[in-house]
């Protein structure tokens, strides 16, 4: 079964698929807690080869800097002064799974339970992931069961990679000056705080790093996280009455004072919450980490506040009990900017549009690069490159989704020439 959105989908379906699997079966998995940016050396792995690649394309102002970026241009083939738009995709991947010796298969998928051949346990089950009964008959790429795959983000790479061989191979085709990053530290939330937004030159930019085939994200939660450390006073517990304060109780109270149907496992849609991730703690000091998430930044901040205050209700009265509090803003949903040139998405709508598809915007319980690009004043909204169950052993993207999306980047290159005087 072919049924590609478009004959265009179609030519560069092998391409994209094929680019794929081959950045994919590098390991760029980003570290927590590591202040540098990249998080981790082998991201430049790939983007060493990514600017090789670009070279012998014929791509122009390629530069990967001291953060692992690369930068580079396709140039204008318009003869207009049409705006600097740009396409982003990160190459790090999440360290929620697995991602040593990772081995990318592709299969058609018929529709039956798939088991994964590293671990026959492991399977894709379209009772488990119901976007699988859209592709019966379809290509699609996955791992062995062991690893995560990475197509959050490397079906973006391959995607804008695919696009860009397509345009300097076509200048007939008409587009004004395009500019490509491939960033690091995505993951991490680190790489989009040091993207060098100037040296990028691009009036907007759109990252390829969704999911749905057609969708565009245009709203992301708003997100803060905050370090509460509460601290007590230890004392040998044969003689420690009425002198130890023990600050594992005082983190205890706190969490059993949080609002019980404000959590991710009681929210949905475009609800808010508030999460502890980590708990790290002894008699003398226990730190509490939390995130707190809402598409309303001023619920954010609510809720922030409302910390502050129950963690100043643990310790009131108790004799030498206290706590530290850091609150730490990490991102802002970017439809409060991208509201303001409505023209971005609505370009970005009509390409999806002219790839075959039926655009539909979306909101992400979550963040982007272009969360904070756009909070930084790069309007950059996210447009889908077809990965599923991303951040799992389970992870896979479709074939044709892929190439719809590089249908749709051509597509946007096109548009923004046709806009421009």
């Amino acid at each position: 079964m072919s049924d590609f959105t478009s004959p265009l989908a179609e030519e560069l379906a092998a391409d994209v698929r094929d680019r794929f699997v081959r950045y994919a079966a590098i390991d760029t998995q980003a570290a927590f807690d590591v202040e540098e940016v990249p998080s981790s050396k082998k991201q430049l792995d790939l983007t060493r080869l990514l600017a090789d690649e670009l070279k012998e394309l014929g791509a122009e102002e390629i530069e990967l800097d001291d953060h692992g970026m690369v930068y580079a241009t396709v140039p204008a083939t318009d003869g207009k002064d049409t705006p600097v738009v740009g396409f982003l995709a990160h190459v790090d991947t999440s360290p929620d799974a697995p991602s040593v010796d990772i081995k990318p298969q592709v299969v058609r998928w018929e529709g039956s339970k798939l088991p994964l051949p590293g671990n026959p346990e492991v399977a894709l089950d379209p009772a488990q992931s119901p976007h699988l009964n859209d592709h019966v008959g379809h290509e699609i790429v996955t791992s062995d069961g062991t690893t995560l795959l990475g197509a959050d983000d490397k079906a973006g790479v391959a995607e804008i990679m695919t696009a860009v061989r397509y345009l300097l191979s076509h200048p007939e085709v008409p587009h004004g000056k395009l500019r490509v990053a491939f960033t690091t530290d995505e993951e991490v939330g680190h790489g989009a705080r040091v993207f060098d937004i100037d040296r990028f030159g691009a009036r907007c930019a759109y990252t390829i790093d969704g999911s749905d085939a057609g969708h565009i994200d245009d709203e992301t939660f708003s997100a803060h996280a905050v370090r509460i450390t509460f601290r007590g006073f230890n004392i040998h517990p044969g003689y420690a009455k009425d002198r130890l304060v023990n600050s594992i109780k005082l983190a205890e109270r706190f969490l059993s004072e949080l609002p019980f149907e404000d959590a991710p496992e009681h929210s949905s849609e475009r609800e808010g919450y508030i999460h502890p991730g980590n708990l790290v703690g002894s008699e003398d000091a226990t730190t509490i980490d939390l995130i707190i998430r809402d598409f309303d930044t001023s619920a954010v901040e609510k809720r922030v506040m409302m910390l502050r205050d129950l963690a100043e209700s643990v310790v009131a009265g108790i004799e030498n009990a206290s706590f530290e509090f850091e609150d730490e803003e990490q991102y802002l949903n970017m439809q409060d900017h991208l509201r303001k040139s409505p023209e971005i998405v609505e370009a970005a709508e009509e390409a999806v549009r002219r790839a075959g598809l039926t655009p539909r915007r979306n909101f992400v319980r979550g963040g982007t690069d272009g969360s904070i690009l756009t909070e930084r004043g790069l309007p950059t909204p996210n447009i889908f490159c077809g990965s599923q169950d991303v951040h799992s052993v389970r992870e896979w993207a479709c074939v044709h989704d892929m190439a719809a999306a590089v249908v749709t980047i051509v597509n946007l290159a096109q548009i923004w020439s046709e806009r421009s005087s």
